[in-house]
């Protein structure tokens, strides 16, 4: 068997993907007491909204995560 490599030293970078078919950045927010999570959305009101809902049924549950989820795109630099 032969094994043959061919090795290219390239340079990469990385940025937010802003390309019209790039997915959406989406926003939800998890409960640090609990780790419930509110569903992912577009609008940011969305989770906010929960973490209203969740805090006024669980009123001990004061400290939340916010979780952000960005497409991002890689390439090498020629």
């Amino acid at each position: 068997m032969n094994t043959r490599a061919v090795i290219r030293h390239l340079e990469w970078t990385i940025q937010p993907d802003r390309e019209p078919d790039a997915e959406p950045t989406t926003y939800a927010m998890q409960c640090a007491v609990c780790g419930k999570t509110s569903p992912p959305s577009v609008d940011f009101g969305v989770p906010q909204d929960w973490v209203f809902e969740h805090g006024s049924r669980n009123p001990s549950h004061h400290t939340y995560r916010e979780i952000i989820t960005r497409p991002w795109r890689a390439w090498w630099k020629p």
